[in-house]
């Protein structure tokens, strides 16, 4: 009897062993798929503020919770199934997905400084009216935004682990990327739409250092905005680039850019000592942000030229 407990007990613990290794093993995919597409995160947080701006206070993070709500949701139900099938029944299509994401992102991307260049927002959408119906329509068209940039993370994120495992830790590990990532960015948004509010609570009633730090964060907001915006745009291009510059390698379509940046890569990082492995990265960084600027900018050139472009 007892050496049918211990064996059940020596069975239990290696079902325990077995399990955190899997979740060892998801965590850690999950970490490196997250990092990938960190990029496109960049940019959805930075993206996502502007369909707030010019609500009431109080209807902010209500706002911010539909979005988040109808992220999830794009994630969970459409875009996880479609990612899955597609890995198990068309693994090949993933590198020109990622190279089509990756066009995406420099368009986007080069749209935002041309936006910025001819005095127009690229997502000029502030907010003219208010009531249920045009929170509505803000709330779909932000949801519709988010599924595309969504998309790109899960395909990212789906390319990253694409080779480490079977169905079930692609699946979980995907769950994490869309969890952690939705409840980061929006985390993080209604952190920034608020953070006005949060200085005038301090600054109210207070003096010296409080009243100060109150005043200085709601003068800090629109700095940190267009820092955010600043920095999503050049996220964007690094990852459109990158995403190009990788894949087109992989598919053996045009291997030439991709092995001359990884040799000046490697010179460098052996060249320098100490920082070497950090300049290297950022070389490989600039390079693709320049591809994904010279790419993303034909692309708005063809977009712009484009009949049912010019009727806007």
């Amino acid at each position: 009897m007892s050496a049918g407990l211990f064996g059940l007990l020596d069975d239990v613990a290696a079902i325990a062993r077995l399990a955190a290794a899997s979740i060892d093993d998801v965590g850690a995919a999950a970490g490196r798929a997250t990092g990938k597409a960190a990029g496109v995160v960049i940019d959805d947080a930075a993206v996502t503020p502007q369909y707030v701006h010019g609500l009431a206070a109080e209807r902010e993070l209500p706002i911010i919770k539909q979005i988040a709500i109808g992220s999830i949701r794009n994630k969970l139900l459409i875009i996880l199934p479609a990612a899955l099938l597609l890995s198990a029944f068309l693994p090949a299509a993933l590198p020109v997905l990622l190279m089509l994401g990756g066009t995406y992102l420099a368009f986007e991307g080069a749209e935002k400084i041309w936006g910025k260049l001819a005095g127009h927002d690229a997502h000029a959408a502030p907010v003219t009216e208010v009531g249920p119906e045009a929170e509505k329509r803000m709330v779909a068209g932000a949801i519709r935004t988010d599924l595309i940039l969504s998309a790109e993370i899960m395909v990212i994120a789906l390319s990253t682990i694409a080779d480490d495992g079977g169905f079930w830790l692609q699946l979980f590990t995907l769950l994490v990327v869309a969890v952690v990532i939705t409840a980061g960015v929006y985390g993080a948004v209604a952190l920034i739409v608020k953070m006005d509010d949060i200085g005038l609570a301090l600054a109210d009633g207070a003096t010296g250092f409080r009243e100060r730090f109150g005043r200085g964060m709601v003068a800090a907001m629109p700095r940190v905005l267009a820092v955010i915006t600043v920095v999503g745009t050049v996220a964007m291009l690094w990852v459109g680039g990158h995403l190009l510059l990788v894949n087109v390698h992989d598919l053996g379509w045009w291997e030439a850019p991709y092995d001359w940046v990884h040799h000046l890569e490697e010179d460098i990082h052996h060249a320098v000592a100490g920082i070497g492995g950090f300049l290297a990265w950022c070389v490989n960084t600039l390079v693709s942000a320049l591809i994904g600027l010279a790419v993303g900018a034909v692309v708005v050139v063809v977009m712009h030229l484009l009949p049912f472009r010019k009727e806007h």
